[in-house]
């Protein structure tokens, strides 16, 4: 018997029979569907349509690191590029904690309320131990992710800012196909990623703090040369005398700088993110600005020079990866690589040597 206590002898102990363990498997889920593989031509249709789904299955070709993927992502690229560049390309930089998520969700509320379509690219670091990426600007952007006219994509920088900076610029291309008459490019606010996003932006937007201690450390050379405007952020309550000051200063560090060679003199200006305050007069500055390049010639001069240094960032990468992907390379690179630990050969033989191998490798095929 299952259970002795219900014989005879335990009169009046009863034990029910237990339930049945519930499967640990749904019985009525269904298989998995199969997401429909698109030709090229079927991306591009979609994507001149605006059909969000497919720009987001055509951005997620693109970050791809598997070659056939890569080589849909290109031809798409190449069919949409005669419906790119008409956008209003966005740089918004500024330390981790500035609130530049928090700002881009009331700026781009504000373009929309003007009937403008905002693509969010924002370039999320990874973690150096796990690749991984939290990815969570949308969390952040409240107002914005509910928004029909606004596209959000993070994009991890999985330890290649160079590769991420060039897959940010060809998503670029994607949007401005699919409508989007302004992109905001959000940088990670840390190393040479205000580089990358300057070379590929019309205007370089500084996101700055008040009352966070030395005002002074936040003038830095490159990042105060590279800026178009400067915006003081969390300009509100008690603050807002200390926000000032440090405008105050920005400004006059901005003196002390060669003039820009668009001609144009960086504005510094005070708002409030989490109060919506003062956010009408930056995009009064950003437009102005687009006004001032444009009438010299200078916003299509910078657009040919950012084409012409991607183009040469783009046979640098491949460069590298018919290199290391060569097999003569791949086979004799530890042994060489030992040989420099060993020092029996310098780092400097060791690359010539590399090199010789390669080109003699790539001469004979």
């Amino acid at each position: 018997m299952e259970h002795p206590e219900n014989e005879d002898q335990y009169k009046g102990l009863k034990v029910n029979k237990g339930v049945a363990d519930v499967p640990t498997v749904n019985p009525y889920l269904k298989r998995r569907i199969q997401r429909r593989q698109y030709t090229p031509a079927e991306f591009v249709e979609g994507i001149l349509k605006g059909n969000i789904t497919i720009l987001s299955q055509a951005v997620t070709l693109v970050e791809s690191a598997k070659y056939e993927h890569q080589q849909v992502a290109q031809e798409i690229i190449e069919k949409c590029l005669p419906y790119a560049g008409k956008s209003m390309r966005i740089g918004i930089t500024g330390v981790p904690g500035a609130g530049k998520s928090t700002s881009i969700d009331v700026f781009g509320m504000h373009l929309i309320q003007q009937g403008k379509k905002l693509a969010v690219l924002a370039i999320d670091p990874s973690s150096e131990r796990s690749k991984g990426s939290i990815l969570g600007d949308k969390t952040r952007m409240e107002a914005l992710s509910r928004e029909k006219n606004a596209f959000i994509r993070p994009s991890p920088s999985a330890g290649s800012l160079g590769g991420v900076a060039r897959k940010t610029r060809e998503t670029i291309i994607l949007c401005e196909a699919a409508g989007f008459d302004t992109v905001f490019v959000e940088t990670v606010g840390v190393g040479q990623s205000e580089t990358a996003v300057h070379s590929m932006v019309d205007f370089f937007l500084l996101i700055q703090l008040a009352g966070t201690g030395d005002e002074l450390q936040g003038i830095k050379r490159g990042i105060m040369e590279m800026a178009d405007g400067i915006i003081i952020n969390k300009a509100d309550g008690d603050n807002i005398e200390k926000a000032n000051m440090a405008a105050a200063q920005f400004r006059n560090a901005l003196h002390l700088f060669p003039p820009a060679e668009s001609g144009w003199f960086p504005k510094v200006l005070t708002y409030s993110g989490y109060y919506n305050l003062g956010i009408k007069p930056i995009w009064d500055m950003v437009d102005e600005y687009m006004a001032f390049t444009k009438q010299n010639g200078y916003f299509e001069y910078k657009r040919n020079e950012q084409a012409k240094y991607w183009m040469y960032e783009s046979i640098n990468d491949t460069l590298r990866e018919t290199f290391y992907h060569n097999p003569a390379v791949e086979k004799m690179l530890n042994f060489t690589e030992q040989q420099v630990l060993n020092n029996e050969i310098s780092s400097f033989v060791a690359a010539k040597r590399m090199m010789d191998l390669f080109l003699d490798n790539i001469s004979n095929q």
